[in-house]
């Protein structure tokens, strides 16, 4: 059961703030920023009760994410990949249904590990990690990315980084990425929330306390513009690798 916020410490608030507007940045400047968020979340929270938390949290997000790109999208590519999100949605939910809380946190540890593996071996060797330009178009590549993050969005909604991979492949112009992400992860993140709320991911206390901390995700969606404007990236995109590999180990290992 989630906690109410009268068991939660001080400093356990803060940590959730500082996610909340890391869910609110990640949605109007840098997608993978809120593998940070997902480790917060699952480090002070019940792991399984903490995808419902930061679900409900990520669909204030997508509101901002869609009224800023959503003319934007790529409808083909979108199209292409939801019946292969929807079988990843479908695995996942059923292995939430299937694990404790301990299994769900070594998961949710080890599938940011991997995407972070997969993030530093892209800058350490770009053209070996360069796929063909006609890759992301094939099928396999679909159903294999569409998958991939339909599962890890349910489990542990870290599917931004895995869907980013594709998006890039498939060389999607900046507001082009950023729309047809904007209404991918809209669609899926509402899909969720009837199944979430059956595994019982998501109930009244966890209402009490996303409410608690929605300001803290409009304040993270203002600021991501302004930090996509000012910011350089490359610091930017190091620290939160950084801040992810940390949290991920946090989680593995504890």
């Amino acid at each position: 059961m989630t906690p109410s916020q009268f068991e939660l410490a001080p400093q356990a608030w803060g940590l959730l703030l500082v996610a909340a507007v890391l869910v609110g940045v990640s949605k109007t400047a840098l997608p993978g920023i809120n593998t940070i968020s997902i480790a917060i979340f699952a480090a002070v929270l019940p792991a399984k009760a903490s995808t419902g938390a930061l679900l409900l949290l990520l669909i204030v997000g997508d509101v901002f994410a869609l009224v800023s790109y959503r003319r934007e999208a790529d409808w083909r590519a979108l199209l292409r990949l939801i019946p292969f999100a929807a079988l990843g949605l479908g695995l996942g939910a059923l292995f939430l249904a299937l694990t404790n809380d301990g299994s769900v946190r070594r998961v949710i540890g080890a599938i940011l590990l991997v995407l972070i593996g997969v993030t530093l071996w892209q800058r350490w060797h770009p053209r070996a990690a360069e796929p063909h330009p006609a890759e992301p178009s094939h099928a396999a590549a679909r159903a294999g990315f569409g998958t991939l993050g339909g599962f890890t969005t349910m489990v542990a909604n870290a599917g931004g980084p895995v869907m980013s991979l594709y998006f890039l492949s498939a060389r999607l112009p900046v507001a082009t990425f950023l729309g047809t992400a904007a209404w991918f992860f809209a669609a899926i993140n509402l899909t969720k929330l009837p199944i979430s709320i059956s595994l019982g991911l998501i109930t009244p206390a966890t209402l009490e306390l996303d409410l608690l901390l929605v300001p803290g995700v409009v304040a993270g969606a203002f600021l991501g513009r302004l930090i996509a404007a000012r910011i350089r990236q490359r610091t930017f995109e190091w620290a939160v690798i950084a801040g992810t590999s940390l949290g991920a180990l946090y989680l593995l290992l504890s």
